[in-house]
């Protein structure tokens, strides 16, 4: 084999899709199905540091002894649940208080981020569902025993279905990547959608199974890991072969190339050396994904040689519109629905001016007319028609022409209402709906803890415009990213988190630092004016309020006629700026409202005092 030509395909594959690539490998390691060693070097040099920072800020008074989860463990393993019980709640004040005195944007005392935080890290979730089983049964000790049982159970389904597996899916990705310009991530399905998912993972442990078989052999592991060395590419080609064919082909493949992918990986030797030298940081931005592309172009050439020794074989590797590209003939036949709609779509008016810059890029429309909604389902139409457009066009992987066909995900959303152009007053009806609704939510959170009404926000109305302004920013601002639900969403907890922030530093500016709330103690906060469990509630609200309650509620406003709906909006505009003149000067305060303690401050003294005791 040429090894120069071969490692610069891998190199045009690596630099074509290289964030894909890299991120394949990333995830691997943190699974721990391949590249592991490079994550192992990252978290080595850092907690070598913190070991550092540790020692030089214990040089102070003696530090009173520390429970860690390690003495959970300890406790459960000898069947003293009682005490497992008891050193959980310990390290979970232990925890608060470390937290709250280090760094208070982790702060662990307050909100649900905290509590599952505090749960995982302490083992108190570990220790009350122990102690639900050993109720049932009435025996601790067959209570922790069915807890190892189904713990154990679990760890071997999510090493079979899951770790096991995704050495064979990132393997197809790439594949696919070496031919196509795009892989988008939902090919990480590829194994469901012909409904192989299990039989590949089969096949994979019995690879495993095998190899450790092997390895209790003198050289059996070392010559059986590469006899069995083609096994995952050949799940990701032909995931229809039962697991002893695919071992049996690997096997067949590397006779005669065993010593020689031995030496090809050797290659790799210096950059392993340069991995280690920069704290693994090189192998996972670089070589990790280029030596995987490098063995996938291997494999390839290893396959091409194969089938001229033994041509018989391409009844089994036959997918072959991974390796050429299908002619546009065969493409037209097999997306003929896509090329026909496609055609059917009628191009619609340019808008141009004021009335065209607000439709495309804030969703903005003056007025309905038939030349808007026109514009508006050439949109929708767009969208229906990218999802399998790419394919028809030859960009990615034609699913259609596999061997054996995929089961294909209905278009998402068919009717794709979302994308759409809201008016001027149906923004303003919507701002003050979405405002009442955050008003409602608010009141009825304090209501539940505090069992008690209080007027929530800064205005003495029945609302709170941060929600309104909020849904109205991600309706406008975010118009473009309507189309990519992942990329609307991250966009709307970044524009929702500003909003947050900046109006609680402004409250606070402006009022002598009066606070209508603060996220002190919550996982993830900054500065206690937003928290990470609060921006991921407003992303999942910017979403349902882009793609279902907005569309929803536009049908209804769409249909009452303006000379109504007008003057309704107009007067609650005058209510709400009524509101804004009179509580610049009043704002709403009180108990419950800007009063609250500094949140946790009694909850963390009390610990503190308990773990002196």
């Amino acid at each position: 084999m040429n090894r120069k030509r071969i490692k610069q395909r891998a190199k045009q594959n690596l630099k074509r899709h290289y964030v894909l690539f890299v991120a394949l490998c990333l995830a691997a390691a943190i699974l721990g199905a391949e590249f592991s060693g490079s994550l192992h070097l990252v978290t080595a040099y850092s907690q070598e540091n913190s070991e550092v920072q540790e020692g030089t800020a214990s040089t102070g008074p003696a530090l009173q002894p520390k429970v860690s989860l390690s003495d959970v463990a300890m406790d459960l393993l000898f069947g003293d649940a009682k005490g497992a019980r008891q050193t959980s709640e310990q390290l979970r004040e232990q925890a608060e208080i470390t937290a709250e005195a280090e760094n208070p944007m982790l702060g662990r005392s307050r909100g649900v981020f905290a509590y599952l935080v505090n749960g995982v890290a302490s083992g108190s979730f570990v220790t009350i569902l122990i102690s639900g089983i050993s109720s049932l049964v009435r025996s601790e000790t067959l209570g922790i025993g069915i807890f190892a049982l189904l713990g154990g159970l679990f760890i071997f389904a999510f090493w079979f279905f899951v770790r096991n597996m995704y050495v064979a899916i990132s393997r197809r990705m790439i594949l696919e990547g070496r031919l196509y310009e795009k892989v988008p991530l939902s090919r990480m399905l590829f194994f469901l959608r012909v409904k192989k998912w299990t039989n590949v993972a089969c096949a994979m442990f019995l690879t495993s199974l095998y190899h450790f078989l092997w390895s209790l052999t003198i050289f059996g592991g070392f010559i059986k890991r590469y006899s069995y060395y083609l096994v995952p590419y050949l799940a990701a080609e032909n995931p229809e072969l039962s697991p002893g064919e695919i071992i049996g082909l690997s096997r067949h493949m590397m006779k005669g190339h065993k010593w020689e992918c031995f030496v090809w990986e050797l290659t790799f030797l210096g950059w392993h050396i340069l991995g280690a030298l920069t704290m693994g940081l090189t192998a996972i931005f670089y070589s990790n994904p280029y030596e995987a592309a490098t063995f996938t172009e291997y494999y390839t050439e290893l396959r091409s040689q194969y089938l001229e020794a033994a041509p018989e074989t391409k009844k089994l590797l036959h997918d072959r519109y991974l390796y050429e590209k299908a002619d546009e003939t065969l493409l037209k036949e097999a997306y003929a629905d896509i090329f026909q709609r496609k055609a059917e779509t009628e191009p619609s008016p340019k808008l141009s001016g004021l009335r065209g810059f607000l439709m495309r890029n804030f969703g903005i429309v003056l007025f309905q007319n038939s030349e808007t909604r026109a514009w508006e389902q050439e949109q929708e139409t767009k969208v229906l028609l990218q999802l399998r457009q790419d394919a028809a066009e030859g960009k990615t992987y034609p699913a259609r022409l596999y061997p054996i066909p995929e089961t294909e995900k209905r278009a998402r959303l068919e009717t794709a209402h979302y994308l759409r152009s809201y008016s001027v007053w149906s923004l303003l009806a919507m701002f003050f709906g979405f405002s009442f609704v955050g008003w409602v939510w608010e009141v009825a959170l304090h209501f539940l803890s505090d069992h008690t009404f209080v007027n929530r926000g800064t205005l003495h109305g029945p609302w709170l415009p941060i929600y309104g302004f909020g849904c109205l920013l991600i309706l406008v601002l975010l118009n473009r990213f309507r189309s990519r639900p992942a990329v609307e969403f991250l966009c709307a907890v970044a524009l929702c988190g500003l909003v947050e922030y900046f109006t609680a530093y402004f409250l606070e500016l402006t009022h002598n630092g009066h606070k209508w709330w603060d996220y002190s103690g919550y996982f993830l906060n900054l500065h206690g004016r937003i928290c990470g469990e609060g921006l991921l509630v407003f992303g999942l609200g910017g979403i349902a309020v882009v793609y279902f309650l907005a569309p929803l509620l536009d049908n209804f406003l769409r249909k009452m006629p303006v000379k109504v709906l007008a003057p309704v909006t107009l007067i609650f505009l005058t209510l709400f700026v009524s509101d804004q003149i009179y509580s610049s000067g009043h704002p709403n305060m009180g108990k419950g409202i800007t009063d609250e303690v500094t949140p946790n401050t009694a909850q963390i003294k009390s610990s503190v005092e308990r773990r002196n005791l």
